[in-house]
């Protein structure tokens, strides 16, 4: 078995400091990405994105390259530090930013909010002062939030299929004309060929998404990466067992949620009640 290196000295952020020792251990082998691909067996893209700390993969990646570079461990440990490294999570949800403009399908399922793609400037700003946000970061954010909307406004608009808890619709804004026109443009983007909109109602019961946000993207090259967020963290996951679990749970909702017709046929009564209501 090869000494292990001594790495400090080296990049000290976990991630970087991972793709970093996958690099060195590669080319002390003299191997280029297809060659260690074909060995270990995961795609060479894989590893490419490793290296470049695009991505972590899995622990069983992480184990697979253990044992070929026999470094039992060592690569494992790492991986589990730069999983668990808080700066990760911020990473990940620019990766994820990333991947959502490079998305040729993108399925969401949100138990408590409009997906940000979906959310009105003043859905968003209600939505980020509620977390905290104020001044010039809360402008900078809203902005930042409603401008990925133009990405369902292009030519190529990659089809977007979005489930919504009965919450989502009944959970109004303080500001009521900001609610009513969050529950329009709901409606307006219903229009959109490429666009599908289901709501779960309660009476649908539990099931395995109810306290995560899940968003699926689908890439050029077939592969689907999904990112779930909830109240604490938010998680990029790439590993395909992972992703299919994920799909086959968000497939049982979809097939509990209300038809796109009834679907709008209810988002429409919301607002025609809102619309109803006395002005105080």
């Amino acid at each position: 078995m090869p000494p292990r290196r001594v790495i400090t000295g080296r990049s000290q952020e976990p991630r970087r400091r991972y793709a970093e020792e996958l690099r060195l251990l590669r080319a002390e082998r003299d191997l280029s990405l297809r060659q260690l691909a074909e060995t270990v067996g995961w795609d060479p893209s894989l590893f490419g994105k490793l290296e470049s700390g695009a991505t972590l993969g899995s622990p069983e990646v992480a184990q697979a390259l253990d044992g070929f570079y026999g470094t039992p461990g060592l690569l494992l440990a790492m991986w589990e530090v730069a999983v668990a490294d808080p700066k990760q999570f911020k990473e990940q949800y620019r990766r994820y930013m990333e991947l959502e403009q490079e998305a040729v399908a993108l399925w969401h399922y949100s138990p408590s909010a409009p997906p940000g793609l979906l959310q009105t400037r003043g859905y968003a700003r209600e939505a980020l002062a509620a977390g905290g946000l104020v001044g010039d970061d809360l402008d900078q954010q809203v902005e930042a939030r409603v401008g990925r909307r133009l990405l369902l406004e292009r030519d190529d608009a990659p089809p977007l299929r979005a489930i919504f808890s009965e919450a989502v619709v009944r959970t109004p804004l303080l500001d009521k004309q900001a609610w009513k026109e969050q529950l329009a443009y709901l409606l307006e983007v219903m229009e959109r060929p490429r666009v599908t909109i289901y709501v779960l109602p309660f009476s649908a019961g539990l099931h395995g998404l109810r306290n995560t946000a899940v968003m699926f993207l689908r890439q050029l090259d077939g592969v689907t990466v999904v990112y779930t967020e909830n109240d604490e963290r938010g998680e990029l996951i790439e590993e395909p067992g992972r992703v299919e679990y994920f799909q086959r749970s968000y497939e049982a909702v979809r097939d509990l949620a209300l038809s796109p017709a009834e679907s709008r046929a209810f988002i429409l009564r919301m607002l025609e009640e809102l619309r109803c209501e006395p002005s105080s």
